[in-house]
């Protein structure tokens, strides 16, 4: 019903910048938020960001915020991570999501690496 497709993803020297996008199919989930998650090896799955539809309303984790930002296309159904002065600790595989309804994450793409070098 629903697919994500994460891309963008690669190696990077430490201060150095990615742009992750993630392609969604199916039902659009209008009016839902689109967001961001991480997980390196050995450690938890954790949140990286979120926006609204509309695209005014975004969350970021402490860890990430002043460096990244996300924003969507809702015509290309598409929700983009733009990752500024990397660090290493920001390698990990990263995943976007789709909230069905408030406060439940439901549909996750395959993920992509993402791996910052000193």
């Amino acid at each position: 019903q629903v697919q994500l497709e994460e891309s963008g993803g690669g190696l990077v020297q430490a201060g150095g910048s990615l742009r992750l996008s993630c392609a969604s199919s199916g039902r659009t989930f209008r009016n839902r938020r689109m967001g961001w998650f991480r997980r390196a090896p050995g450690k938890e799955r954790e949140f990286v960001a979120a926006v609204t539809w509309s695209g005014g309303n975004t969350d970021y984790a402490d860890s990430v915020k002043g460096r990244f930002t996300i924003s969507r296309d809702n015509a290309k159904n598409t929700v983009y991570l733009q990752m500024n002065s990397l660090k290493p600790e920001d390698t990990a595989v990263y995943y976007c999501a789709l909230e069905s309804y408030a406060s439940t994450w439901e549909y996750w793409g395959q993920g992509t690496q993402v791996t910052v070098s000193s």
